[in-house]
């Protein structure tokens, strides 16, 4: 057993101070990206309920109150925003019933 084990020191390091100093904390925070992830994905929604809006064979008359109404054809920028309101409408739906149904499942662990 006259094989000796390698001894690892970071005395005989050859690396340069530079490349020690690599993984120091440089004192800068981090970016706060989630601003940004939300503006990208409120976007994304917007161009893809533009592209539903081409994907309708049939011409389809919204109505709001009796005096302003729409159709899908002529008022492709109204039809676009109304389609957009309806999938945020679905997903915070989808987002509250998840909420509750985690509070109230914490509710009845106890």
């Amino acid at each position: 057993m006259s094989d000796k084990k390698p001894v690892w020191s970071l005395q005989n390091s050859i690396r340069t101070e530079e490349e020690r100093n690599v993984f120091k904390p440089t004192g800068k925070k981090p970016k706060d990206k989630l601003v940004s992830y939300i503006f990208s994905t409120i976007l994304v929604v917007l161009v893809s309920s533009f592209a539903l809006t081409f994907l309708q064979t049939k011409q389809a008359e919204i109505c709001f109150t009796s005096n302003f109404c729409f159709n899908s054809k002529d008022d492709i920028l109204l039809y676009t925003i109304y389609v957009f309101l309806n999938i945020i409408i679905v997903v915070l739906a989808i987002l509250a019933a998840y909420l509750i149904g985690r509070k109230l499942g914490n509710i009845i662990k106890r």
